[in-house]
């Protein structure tokens, strides 16, 4: 089987001294709006000041008209640290001029035009890695479709566990996975899991969210893949981080299970592999290997035993980008 893939406090600027250039009245100034020197974050902080609002309280009313916005991004927008960019975050932005009295446009009107949205150099590159790990043509590829090229683009993982159980007829019917990310930019409200299951005649999956909340959930058994949306709850500020924890368990299987592997687009600071097998059904060996890219040969292949408790793990000391997996052969 297959996988793929602070809270920055309440600070307003409250008691800072007044900008003269957004202070005054209810509003804004007429003339701020074409002023290039006055930037979205002074009239912001100067709007909360004014109105003596903490951003726990902006927050808490945009939560009450339905748009998540995190303290760390509503944080860093006060700061200037990074700016409204996406269609959420904008909708957000309209709803801030209401809750601060702003005229409409007012806070809009600031914002810098953003990064180009178009295919960049950095973009096949990315392509480029996740061919690399995935191949041409993949079921995820298949499975994501044009989400393929640019599949989790506003977050990396920096640490992985994973949890495996096998039943008596040695098919996988059971894995979780815990995953702390880090946000590559403002604006990240979710994660994208494909995992690629071993039987297509598998009947039924079912997901279960610890942290997080579920998504959408796509189970094509033509792909032999599961697609799976972790939601943060809200949108992240650049650097911040979350940690996502799901379980899927699947119906029981026809395919004897072989191997399980995870493939990384990205060095992990930590990846845990832990393997649960049946006591009726045993694996006379498993081995850990890896794999710098999709069609290279198995590398760094070492031998596990299995303890007490009849299961097997793998923690490498590094964890390059590539594919990292535990096999196991069964008795004849």
């Amino acid at each position: 089987m297959t996988d793929t893939e602070t809270d920055m406090g309440g600070d307003t600027g409250a008691g800072a001294e007044a900008d003269p250039r957004v202070a005054g009245g209810a509003g804004v100034d007429p003339h701020v709006a074409g002023d290039p020197e006055v930037t979205f974050a002074e009239v912001f902080r100067e709007a909360l000041r004014r109105r003596g609002l903490s951003l726990e309280r902006v927050r808490d009313r945009l939560e009450a008209q339905g748009i998540g916005v995190s303290l760390a991004t509503l944080s860093y927008w006060q700061r200037g640290r990074s700016q409204p960019e996406r269609a959420r975050s904008l909708r957000a932005v309209d709803a801030l001029e209401d809750i601060l009295a702003l005229p409409a446009g007012a806070l809009r009107s600031l914002l810098r035009p953003g990064r180009p949205r178009g295919r960049t150099a950095s973009d096949l590159l990315d392509l480029s890695a996740s061919h690399r790990v995935f191949g041409e043509n993949s079921d995820v590829e298949q499975a994501l479709g044009a989400e393929f090229a640019r599949f989790n683009e506003d977050v990396t993982s920096l640490v992985i566990h994973e949890t495996v159980h096998l039943d008596a007829e040695r098919c996988i019917r059971q894995m979780s996975v815990n995953q702390v990310l880090r946000a590559t930019r403002d604006g990240a409200s979710r994660l994208t899991a494909v995992h690629v299951i071993d039987d297509p005649a598998t009947e039924s999956v079912d997901v279960a969210v610890r942290c997080g909340k579920l998504g959408r959930v796509e189970f094509l058994p033509e792909r032999r893949s599961i697609v799976t949306e972790i939601l943060f709850g809200g949108e992240l500020a650049k650097n911040e981080t979350v940690v996502a924890d799901y379980t899927i368990s699947l119906s029981p299987s026809r395919e004897v299970s072989t191997y399980h592997e995870r493939r990384t687009r990205v060095s992990l600071r930590e990846y845990l592999l832990h393997v649960y097998f049946d006591p009726d059904a045993l694996p006379v060996s498993c081995h850990r290997y890896y794999r710098e890219r999709i069609d290279a040969e198995k590398t760094s292949s070492r031998q596990i035993a299995l303890d007490v408790s009849h299961t097997a793990h793998m923690l490498p000391p590094k964890c390059p980008a590539g594919i990292h997996g535990m096999s196991w052969d069964w008795p004849a």
